[in-house]
């Protein structure tokens, strides 16, 4: 058994965190939960917009969903800590209009986590 969990902030992260997972995971045997973060300055309804994504495209592994506010990494991190997953699944950025390259919650994740952190690439928006 993987627990898998996903951290997002927007639609499109979870849309490509699905897209990389839909393959991998066994439904009977896997998990996911599927942590959005939103930050003090974004709109409302990313993070939870993003959950809504995760339960419709990862209905079949029927996710868990958690959401958190303030800084990305403190939380994702907090979240990893108190989770303890098997693996972290990442956008390469924020996933919002013109983010591009890797972004530095991926970057800090990578840096501090102690497990492996896939970060799946985004299409251009």
């Amino acid at each position: 058994m993987t627990e898998y969990l996903v951290a997002t902030a927007s639609v499109h992260v979870t849309a490509a965190a699905a897209d990389y997972l839909h393959d991998r995971i066994d439904p009977g045997e896997d998990s996911v939960v599927v942590v959005g973060v939103r930050e003090p300055d974004r709109h409302d309804r990313d993070a939870g917009d993003a959950a809504n994504v995760a339960r419709s495209r990862l209905a079949a592994a029927m996710p868990e969903t958690a959401l958190r506010e303030g800084d990305p990494t403190a939380e994702l991190l907090a979240a990893v800590e108190e989770r303890d997953p098997d693996v972290v699944v990442i956008g390469a950025n924020s996933g919002t209009d013109g983010a591009t390259g890797v972004g530095s919650t991926a970057t800090a994740l990578l840096a501090r986590a102690d497990l492996p952190v896939v970060v799946v690439p985004l299409p251009d928006l």
